[in-house]
């Protein structure tokens, strides 16, 4: 059973030497989160759940990242290739991206397989065999969903050069320019913010 919900503040409040998280669910604005607060409370069972509370933010419409993928799709159709092919040459080009691990050569396949689990920009090339024995060395890129303002800039300049030799209609200069600045101010936004 999973249930999203929206809140305004948190508290904890001790009954009886026990200790609960209560949410403040205000106004009928949160009237579809009281709902679903309600059913979760009355259809829960004796099992260990988990709460992952973090800041409310509004999706946004398309980001840097989405509009690169739509780029990317446009230019799979007049190229003929496959958009996972083009892409992940993209990654490989972007620079900064990427690290140089050590790895067991039993363990290569494994760990390949669990990194590009991450997603589809999440490659490992293999370099061959290490100096240590018994190990090869890879390159493992992190996916554009992880990149900062100038690494998402470089993929977005990659895609739209690519687009417009292939007369691929674009946004403006200044379009991508704001997409970029937008990128970057998300980023710096999550650095910001706590996990847990």
């Amino acid at each position: 059973m999973t249930t999203s919900i929206k809140f305004t503040k948190a508290s904890i409040m001790v009954i009886n030497n026990v200790e609960y998280i209560a949410l403040e669910l205000p106004g009928l604005l949160h009237y579809e989160d009281k709902i679903a607060a309600r059913r979760f409370v009355n259809e829960q069972s004796e099992k260990v759940y988990v709460a992952e509370l973090k800041q409310y933010r509004e999706k946004r419409s398309l980001d840097a990242n989405a509009y690169y993928h739509v780029l990317l799709g446009k230019l799979s159709e007049v190229l003929r290739i496959p958009t996972t092919e083009l892409y992940r040459a993209h990654i490989r080009e972007i620079g900064g991206n990427f690290e140089i691990i050590p790895i067991r050569e039993e363990a290569l396949n494994r760990f390949t397989t669990i990194w590009q689990n991450n997603g589809l920009g999440w490659v490992v090339d293999d370099l061959g065999k290490s100096k240590l024995s018994g190990y090869a060395n890879i390159k493992a890129y992190y996916g554009s969903s992880t990149y900062n303002i100038n690494q998402m800039s470089r993929l977005i300049d990659m895609v739209v050069q690519d687009c417009i030799e292939q007369e691929i209609e674009v946004r403006t200069p200044i379009e991508l320019e704001r997409l970029k600045e937008e990128w970057g101010a998300i980023k710096n936004n999550e650095r910001g913010m706590d996990t847990y």
